[in-house]
């Protein structure tokens, strides 16, 4: 039998006695976002890793316009996560939420009905706008309905969307070597059928507490003044520009790794396709366990530290990489690649917890649709920064991970002061929705 407790507001509840299984934060409505993550990621698998082949092969777009695409439409979504934050702060989270999945549904079934470049852009545009919105909103979900468990919930979230990343891929990959135009049309349509499958999922689920929605007791004093707004935090606002910085791991992966395989070490060429499994498995396999080391705002805070160590070792086994022959070069290179996974992890932790704790709980959208910001930004710096330290050479990589380094302890100083405040005494009651 459970044991009685009394909630937050006053209530009695019950709590469920402890079992040797593993709990999922959030209960029923937790297990389904993370199949939520897992469709999801497979249907952007699907897709990610076939895009620019389909726009040349069978909408018959020359290289500038795919690229001119792929920037334009990247440059739209970064307008999602603000958005999309401040709306969820308004609005029953799962209804935006489902809303934004079938807009990624309508703008990827819209990409198979024209090959001309006018709405082949506008459909791509609405695509990345509605990927990025659902992006933090998914986490500001994963936010109100774990609790205190958040770091846990999210990690577990980011493990099912990394496996379904890995299942997209081997599914795209087996219907390339089809190499037909149809073959191509069938992923795409994959693509917009996992976004109708994730909307009809969310409908399932239970509309977590909104802390935006509140009302004043006669214990809690009525607000003064403005509404919290992160474009008036400078903390908030600084704290996301070191976090644009942090993100750039995810360049070294997807351009960095490539191009200095290819261009300057003797490795081979077919090493960069594996040790994008070795990320992929990595985090399916290390992400949960490394949670726990960011459990608190504190440690989640001093975590930073170890973070700083991964990204410069990166840098310099990158920078060392062109010293030896093919062996010593593939040995390197692998390092290197561990040492930014494990720096990828270790920053999703921190990220998760420290975005949200120096959010206040009634802007917690329009806070989190701001950090969003970074991620997004960091798509369009992120090539610039990795290909510029491979034009400078093996010092390019030194600097670029010693650079990154340091980013994480000004970021560690930056939040110190505010992690500091001591939190309200009184919480706000929350507002039942039905």
């Amino acid at each position: 039998m459970g044991t009685t407790r009394r909630t937050k507001t006053g209530h009695t509840g019950t709590r469920p006695a402890r079992t040797g299984k593993p709990r999922i934060p959030g209960g029923p409505d937790g297990r389904r976002m993370l199949l939520v993550a897992l469709v999801d990621r497979t249907g952007s698998g699907l897709w990610a890793s076939v895009s620019v082949l389909y726009f040349t092969y069978v909408s018959h777009l020359s290289l500038a316009q795919v690229g001119t695409l792929a920037a334009l439409a990247g440059a739209v979504g970064i307008a999602g996560a603000p958005i999309g934050g401040r709306i969820a702060d308004r609005l029953p989270l799962t209804r935006v939420l489902v809303a934004l999945q079938l807009l990624r549904a309508l703008a990827s079934l819209g990409l198979l009905t024209t090959d001309h470049y006018g709405p082949l852009l506008a459909f791509s545009a609405l695509g990345s706008l509605g990927d990025r919105a659902a992006s933090v909103l998914t986490k500001l979900y994963a936010t109100r309905v774990s609790g205190p468990d958040r770091v846990r919930y999210q990690a577990l979230n980011r493990t099912a969307a990394n496996a379904g990343w890995a299942l997209g891929g081997l599914a795209a990959a087996a219907a390339l070597a089809l190499g037909t135009a149809a073959a191509y049309r069938w992923l795409l349509l994959g693509d917009a059928l996992s976004f109708v499958a994730v909307a009809l999922l969310t409908l399932r689920c239970g509309e977590p507490p909104s802390p935006s929605r509140t009302v004043a007791t006669h214990h809690t004093p009525a607000p003064a003044g403005h509404p919290a707004t992160p474009w008036r935090d400078r903390t908030y606002l600084a704290y996301v520009a070191t976090e644009t910085v942090l993100f750039l791991d995810d360049a070294v992966f997807k351009v960095g790794l490539p191009l200095w395989i290819a261009h300057a070490s003797t490795a081979p060429h077919g090493l960069a396709p594996l040790l994008m499994v070795l990320n992929n498995v990595m985090v399916v396999a290390l992400q949960v366990p490394l949670a726990r080391f960011g459990a608190t705002t504190a440690a989640a805070r001093t975590l930073l530290l170890p973070l700083s160590l991964a990204y410069a070792l990166g840098g310099a086994a990158l920078a060392l990489s062109t010293t030896g022959g093919t062996v010593t070069s593939t040995a390197l290179l692998t390092a290197a690649a561990a040492a930014f996974t494990l720096a990828e992890m270790l920053h999703a932790t921190a990220s998760w917890e420290l975005s949200v704790a120096l959010a206040p709980g009634t802007a917690q959208g329009t806070y989190l649709g701001v950090h969003g910001l970074a991620q997004s930004a960091q798509r369009s710096i992120g090539p610039l920064a990795v290909t510029a330290a491979i034009a400078a050479g093996p010092a390019g990589w030194a600097v670029f991970g010693g650079s990154i380094a340091l980013t994480c302890v000004i970021q560690h100083r930056t939040v110190r002061a505010r992690l500091a405040e001591p939190p309200l005494s009184v919480p706000p009651v929350t507002v039942s929705e039905h």
